[in-house]
């Protein structure tokens, strides 16, 4: 399996998960969410190098759908500049995300080694989110932990963050890259931009 690029970008921009916390057991369904979308990355790292990149993605795409609230992570990454941006360019930022997100996870969990994950007992609420954090095991090599911070969404609770040692937010570093994209070329370069990224090897 590759080393994990989770943010796709330097990891310049930390945001510290520090807030107090309340506390609930693992039964809570925000927990039932992280563990979905590791079944499925458990599922295409058994997968590997047989199903191929394309494969993968199209394995790992759905479950993305299920465990992920893309529109809001696509709003939330591009900041308040969204409400100026056309419609059209919207759907097609969401869209583009997606792709960058599905891509990512089918390029850096390419084959299986003995791997597993764990998750902490309990579940954290943060105002009207939930944190969930979770460790990857990874044989002969250093654990990586990884937080999830997840909101309600059509009565489901959806990832709208991760969190890269549990300290640096995916979301914090990509919206300082779109803001810079978005700064010198407007939607259209920031969906191009995605593309791009979405295309780059390992």
């Amino acid at each position: 399996m590759s080393r994990m690029n989770w943010l796709g970008l330097a990891l310049g921009t930390v945001a510290a998960i520090t807030a107090p916390a309340a506390l609930a057991q693992t039964s809570d369904p925000a927990g039932g969410t992280v563990q979905t979308l590791h079944n499925g990355l458990l599922s295409i790292m058994h997968a590997g190098a047989s199903a191929g990149q394309q494969g993968r993605a199209r394995q790992i795409g759905p479950v993305i759908d299920r465990t992920f609230d893309i529109p809001q992570m696509t709003r939330l990454a591009v900041g308040p500049s969204w409400n100026n941006i056309a419609p059209a360019d919207q759907s097609a930022l969401v869209t583009a995300f997606r792709s960058l997100t599905v891509a990512q996870y089918a390029k850096n969990f390419d084959g299986f080694s003995g791997e597993r994950f764990t998750m902490a007992p309990q579940v954290e609420t943060r105002g009207g989110d939930k944190l969930v954090r979770t460790t990857l095991v990874v044989p002969n090599g250093s654990p990586e932990s990884l937080g999830y911070r997840l909101r309600q969404s059509g009565g489901q609770w959806k990832i709208i963050d991760v969190y890269y040692r549990n300290s640096i937010s995916q979301l914090a570093t990509r919206r300082a890259d779109f803001a810079r994209v978005l700064a010198s070329g407007g939607a259209k370069a920031l969906i191009a931009h995605l593309g791009e990224l979405a295309a780059k090897p390992h």
